[in-house]
Formats: structure tokens, sequence, C-alpha cells
């Protein structure tokens, strides 16, 4: 069972980049994106030949949106969190799957991002924002996965966290020590819905002890050539799940200019139940 998560940074744009080439070729079960960034009616129907979707494109023209496409067609699916601050925003899309034998509760997730580290009214309100998001967005974890659990299924969570959790996570810790997304309360906020018998950093599992694999790199400059990264996409699951991860990590691109966005693809393998 191939599951993969990738923020496209707009999906028509990503299409025009090689999108549709990437997905037929890695021949994935199910697959989360972030930030689709179209209406409904404006995905290109070529994205996606062979697989059942499922979208929230949300209400904020050009920003956000989150979908989730599978080989066999969703049991049930389900737009937000519970959140009247959030749910419209495109921002959480969860479905229920059977799925190589496995009966999972599987997530779209893109966190906001909340702005830059400077003191300026707009940023500041921005970050504060992503910390109201995080703390309304912690009990829901919970309560899904025991939801999730108390059905017999394995819940799992993919998507764009927008936060580095470990230096092993970034090559440039030292110096974004103090910017949005390697905070301590926002890599504190990860840590505490993280556990041995809660959910499991996947990739992190396969890869203990190594620098990334990073999954972002900016469009400027040489952060992509010199691999100046930033691991902050992920696959979150429960511990049964997070036991049967065979393979993983990132779809870097060969190069710079083949890039599907400013976000590689993260692909895990998962042994069929």
């Amino acid at each position: 069972m191939r599951i993969a998560t990738v923020n496209v940074n707009g999906i028509r744009a990503s299409v025009r980049r090689g999108f549709g080439g990437w997905l037929a070729s890695r021949d994935c079960d199910l697959v989360a994106l972030q930030e689709v960034r179209a209406p409904g009616d404006q995905v290109p129907p070529e994205a996606f030949a062979g697989y059942h979707y499922a979208y929230h494109p949300g209400d904020r023209a050009g920003r956000n949106g989150v979908a989730l496409l599978s080989r066999t067609p969703p049991l049930a699916v389900r737009e937000g969190f519970g959140s009247p601050a959030f749910d419209a925003e495109g921002r959480y899309l969860e479905a229920d799957y059977d799925l190589c034998g496995w009966r999972l509760t599987v997530g779209s997730l893109y966190l906001p991002k909340g702005g830059r580290a400077d003191d300026t009214p707009a940023e500041l309100a921005r970050y504060r924002r992503k910390q109201r998001f995080m703390r309304s967005f912690r009990p829901y974890l919970r309560r899904a996965r025991l939801a999730a659990q108390a059905q017999g299924r394995e819940f799992l969570v993919l998507g764009d966290v927008n936060i580095a959790h470990t230096r092993l996570d970034l090559r440039n810790w030292r110096s974004n020590q103090k910017n949005v997304g390697f905070l301590p309360e926002e890599r504190e906020w990860l840590g505490s819905v993280l556990g041995p018998r809660t959910l499991v950093d996947v990739v992190r599992r396969l890869y203990p002890d190594t620098d990334g694999p990073y999954s972002w790199w900016s469009w400027m400059g040489n952060a992509f050539t010199n691999d100046v990264g930033w691991r902050i996409d992920y696959q979150l699951a429960t511990p049964g799940l997070a036991r049967a991860a065979v393979a993983g990590g990132t779809d870097r691109a060969e190069s710079y200019a083949a890039r599907l966005s400013d976000h590689a693809p993260v692909v895990v393998d998962y042994a069929d139940r």
C-alpha cells in the first residue's frame, strides 16, 4: 500500500510542471494534497485520472484547499474538524477507506504557516492565528484517533504542518531558532501530539538519526540546489499502521527545473494487511 502527501502549491501550476506524470509513475493507492488553490470546477480533470477524488476547496479564492485521491472510493467524507473559525478555509479533509486490507481514517491537513518572526501587527496576528488553530486541532486529533480506533480503523494524518520538529528537520536550525516554523512552542505542540501509543512520525521512524529527508525548499536562491531545506510535511499514523511502514522518504526532484512545487512528495510504502 503506497501512500503519499504533497503540497502542490497550486494544482494548475503543478500540473503544468508534470504532476500528472509523477502521479502515474508512482502508482500510489492514496494521495493527500494541500494548497490545491482552485475552485472545484477549475481543477484540471486530467490530473487525477484513475483516482476517486474528494476535495474541500474552502472559501478563500486562490488559497488553501485540501484533497484526497484514492484507488477505492471513500466510505465517508468529512470537511473540517468542528471549528467555526477554521472549517470554512479548506484546511482539513477527512475520509474513511477500506484499502489494501486496511481499514483507515485519513486526514489531509494544511496547518497555517503563521507569518514571519517579526513584531509587526500583521505578522503577529498571523502567528497568533496559527497558535489558535493548533490549540483547537490538538483535542480534535485525540478524539478522531480514538473514534477511528473504536471502529477498528487506523488513523493517519497527512500533510503540511509548517513546523520542523527537531534539529534534524531543517538544515539551518541554529539561525532559525527564533523563526516561525521552528519556535519552541510550535515544536512542543507537535511533540505533544506524537507518542508511541498515539501518533507516530512515520518517516522519522524509518530514519531516526538522519538529517531530513527534507520536503520543502525556498524557490529563492540556491536553497534547493544546496539542499538547504525543511522537513515540514508528515505522515502521522497510529502505531499499528506505523509499524507496517517498510520504506519511505521524499521524492526530491532531480533538478530545480523539474520541481512540481516548492514541496516534494512524501511517500511511504506500508505492508498490505
